[in-house]
């Protein structure tokens, strides 16, 4: 249950998902390979925890945050060094994606067990970074 709520932040309200993002960001000091690490840590032990707690193969519960922060750990990934906006714009677009669940993210969701619980977050993660190394190209002074 620690795994899935990362240490009690799922049970946080309102918005869990954005408490669950936001506990992860102090890892940004680990740089990109660190928290590509440590995504990749939190989606072995998430999906391992997804297949112990979850009731319901469709369901991803709201108090289940493990698969944010490793969704969020993907975008922080994506910065090219540690800055309060970069942290910010990352933050911002990982909660876009996760919340607005644009395909394939919202494909990624309707799986079934584990897989889904943690492929959905993924891809948000992964979408966020890539727009946060696009704006790395056309304006890396703001990420500074």
């Amino acid at each position: 249950m620690m795994v899935a709520t990362l240490g009690g932040v799922g049970r946080l309200r309102p918005g869990p998902g954005t408490f669950g993002s936001a506990v992860v960001l102090p890892l940004v000091l680990l740089g990109p390979l660190g928290c590509l690490v440590m995504a990749s840590v939190l989606a072995v032990a998430g999906h391992w925890a997804a297949t112990q707690v979850a009731s319901d193969p469709r369901e991803d519960p709201a108090w289940f945050v493990a698969d944010e922060g490793m969704g969020m750990l993907i975008a922080l990934a994506a910065l090219p060094q540690p800055s309060w906006l970069g942290v910010a714009i990352a933050f911002a677009l990982f909660r876009a994606f996760d919340i607005a669940k644009p395909w394939p993210v919202s494909w990624a969701d309707r799986q079934p067990g584990a897989l889904g619980i943690m492929l959905d977050d993924a891809l948000a993660g992964a979408m966020a970074a890539g727009l946060v190394l696009l704006l790395a190209q056309l304006a890396p002074a703001v990420l500074r």
